[in-house]
C-alpha cells in the first residue's frame, strides 16, 4: 500500500509495518526527521507541516495515519495548569479538523486513522479506545488487550524504548519523544485492521 504517516517523529508507530509498503512520513523538525531517516532509509521523509501536507496530498494514499500533537488535550495539561506548573492554552483543534476533513473528503477506498490521547474534556466526536490511546477511523479496530511493555513513568531521555535510543543525538525533549510513542504492536494491530477493513465506521 501507499501509506502516509503524519506527525511521524522518529517512527515508533511505523516500526512493525515492514518494508512491503511505500511509506511517506511527514515530520516538521529537521533533526527528528533525520533520526527517522536513519531508522527507515527506504521511506520518503518530508520535512514540513503535516496538517498542510494532508490537505494537499490526501488523495494519493491507500492508508493515512495521523497523530496530531496531544499536549493541549491531555489531562496532564489540565492538572499542570491547576497546580501552577503549566500555562493554560487553547486546545489545538487541528485534531478535530483532520477527523472531520478525512470523514468527508477522503476517498472511499482510503483507510484512515487519527490517533490521540484521552482528553481532559468530554469528546467532541466519539472514538475507539485501544490501549492508552483513542482512535478515530473509517474502519473498525478490534479490542487490543496486549499490555504495553514500557513502564511509562520510568522512561528517561536515555532509556531504550521499543528498540529506540536517543542518547547519541543532540535534540530536545528526548524523554517526551520516547514517552509519546505509540506501541509498535498496537500500531501494527491498527494497520492490520485497516487492511481487513471490515465493519465500516461512521462517527457523524
Amino acid at each position: 500500500m501507499k501509506i502516509l504517516n503524519l506527525y511521524s517523529c522518529i517512527g515508533g508507530n511505523r516500526k512493525l509495518w515492514g518494508d512491503n509498503h511505500e511509506i511517506t512520513s511527514v515530520e516538521i523538525v529537521p533533526e527528528i526527521a533525520k533520526i527517522y531517516k536513519e531508522y527507515y532509509p527506504n521511506d520518503k521523509i518530508v520535512v514540513g507541516d503535516a496538517h498542510e501536507y494532508l490537505l494537499e496530498h490526501y488523495k494519493e494514499f491507500d492508508f493515512i495515519w495521523a497523530s496530531p500533537p496531544c499536549p493541549s488535550h491531555s489531562d496532564i495539561r489540565r492538572c499542570g495548569v491547576h497546580s501552577g506548573q503549566y500555562k493554560a492554552i487553547y486546545p489545538d483543534m487541528k485534531l478535530y479538523e483532520e477527523i472531520i476533513f478525512l470523514t468527508h473528503f477522503a476517498k472511499k477506498e482510503t483507510n484512515w486513522v487519527v490517533e490521540n490521547v484521552k482528553p481532559y474534556y468530554k469528546l467532541l466526536i466519539p472514538a475507539l479506545e485501544r490501549g492508552r490511546h483513542l482512535f478515530w477511523s473509517n474502519f473498525f479496530i478490534p479490542e487490543y488487550n496486549k499490555k504495553d511493555k514500557r513502564k511509562h513513568d520510568d522512561i528517561t531521555g536515555n532509556s531504550t524504548v521499543y528498540g529506540y535510543n536517543l542518547t547519541k543525538y543532540n535534540i530536545k525533549n528526548k524523554r517526551k519523544i520516547l514517552r509519546n510513542m505509540v506501541d509498535p504492536d498496537l500500531a501494527l494491530h491498527v494497520l492490520n485492521s485497516a487492511m481487513g477493513k471490515s465493519n465500516q465506521l461512521t462517527f457523524f
